[in-house]
This record gives structure tokens, sequence and C-alpha cells, in this order.
């Protein structure tokens, strides 16, 4: 049996090139342009990332951001998700080691950043994602310790309904759209893959720190009470939150009503 400290190693390594691949899924899907090829090339000059250029999270500090071709600046933010895939595959593992639900929540969370930037840049929630999503977490359910089948279809149910409901009304009171419909399909994706107990914590999470952000960033912008903001990557957070320490903290909450 290979020693843990190789094991963390690998992991760690296989998660940021994992997050290369993400770095694509982000800047492509909206696009509606494939993932697979053609492969990765400059914006600016067109010239194809040789294999050595494209070594995740250290390529970008050795060409200190820059193509080598025409010299362009790249953004941070592609090593910056490559080392937060990493490091959430790492944290992963280490909470369930190589098993079913490691496998299971990687796929989640590797989902999960890619809604996350992707709405962070374009306010939609692509439904490649979530709506595929929804059938490989009610079918993991059959694998997995918890959420057991019964649960998980309950949670889509949850997930999409409950959401649902919050954007149709406000549709209804307002005329016009608070909530994207894209979130509650993201719920419901979510409720599949963590189960109905899982979905009243998410909202409760996404709710409070979405909230407080949201606030804040009306306050810094100085923007109005309709300023729009991107509400899946608190849904994702809230999910993240939950695989790691949903069971504890709801515990810790019901134990403070005795």
């Amino acid at each position: 049996m290979l020693p843990l400290q190789f094991m963390a190693v690998f992991v760690f390594l296989f998660g940021a090139a994992i997050g290369s691949f993400l770095n694509v899924c982000i800047y492509r899907i909206p696009l509606e342009q494939s993932v697979v090829s053609p492969r990765s090339r400059c914006m600016s000059c067109g010239a194809e990332v040789r294999w050595y250029d494209n070594i995740p999270i250290l390529s970008w500090f050795l060409l200190r951001g820059r193509c080598r071709s025409c010299g362009v600046s790249f953004s941070i933010r592609y090593p910056m998700i490559e080392l937060l895939c990493a490091c959430l595959t790492l944290l992963l593992f280490l909470r369930f080691g190589i098993s079913v639900p490691f496998f299971v929540y990687f796929v989640l969370v590797a989902s999960l950043i890619v809604i996350t930037f992707i709405d962070f840049d374009h306010q939609i929630i692509p439904d490649e994602i979530s709506l595929p999503g929804i059938g490989i977490g009610f079918i993991a359910s059959f694998f997995m310790p918890e959420p057991d089948w019964i649960s998980s279809g309950l949670g889509i149910l949850a997930g999409w309904g409950g959401l649902a409901i919050i954007f149709y009304s406000y549709l209804w009171l307002t005329g016009r759209e608070g909530m994207g419909g894209g979130d509650a399909k993201l719920l419901a994706m979510l409720g599949a893959f963590l189960g109905l107990k899982a979905v009243p914590f998410i909202i409760f999470v996404s709710s409070l720190v979405g909230t407080v952000a949201g606030v804040t960033i009306m306050l810094l912008q100085r923007k109005g009470r309709h300023l729009a903001i991107p509400f899946g990557p608190y849904l994702a957070f809230g999910a993240v939150l939950y695989i790691f320490y949903g069971s504890w903290l709801i515990d810790w909450y019901l134990r403070l009503g005795k």
C-alpha cells in the first residue's frame, strides 16, 4: 500500500491537472465550443500553448503570467482555479480516502467550480452541467452510504421545487426575474448528490452568505437594490460546506435547542 504522504501528493497533482481542464470548460462552455478540441491557444495571437507551458499552477509563474509568443498577460485566475481544485481534491481525500464518496464528491466539486466561475462571468448556470448532474447524483446514491436513493429523489424535488416557488412568486409579484431558473436546477442537482437533509442547510447558508456579500457589494459600488448578483456561487459554497461540516453543524444547531 502506498504511503499516505505519497498518495496525498498524487491526489493534489491530479486535482491541479483537472483544474486546468476546468479552466477550459469555464471559458468554452458559455461560447458553446468543444472542451476537447482544439488544444489551448493564446486568445490574443492564436499560438498553441505547448505542453511544457501548460503545467498546472507552475507554468503560469515560470512564464510570469504571459504568453511565450506574444507576451500578452494571462489572468492569475487560471492558476488560482487549478490550486483551488487541487486543494479541494486533497481535502476530499483526507476526509474520505480513496472511496466511492471521494469520487462522487470530486465530480460534484469539480462541477461546482465550473458553475461558480461561469455564473460570475455570465450570470448563467449551464444546463449542460446541472441537468446531467441531477441524473448522475441520483444514480450515485445507489452506491453511497448516504444519501440513499429515496433521500436523493426527495432532494431533487425539494431543491427544484423550493427555489422554483421563490422564482415564480417573485416574478408574479414584481414582474421581474429575481433568482434565475438555473439556480433551481442547480439546487436540484445538489439535492440529488447530497440528499434531502442538505437542501435546507444549503438554502440557509447560501442565503446568509449571499445577502452579506450582496449588501457589501452594493455599498462599495453604490449601486441600487436591483443590482444583479449571481446566486450559484453561494449555493456551491453551501454545498461544499455541507460535504465537510454539514452533519456536525446540523447536530450542533439541534443541540442548541435542548
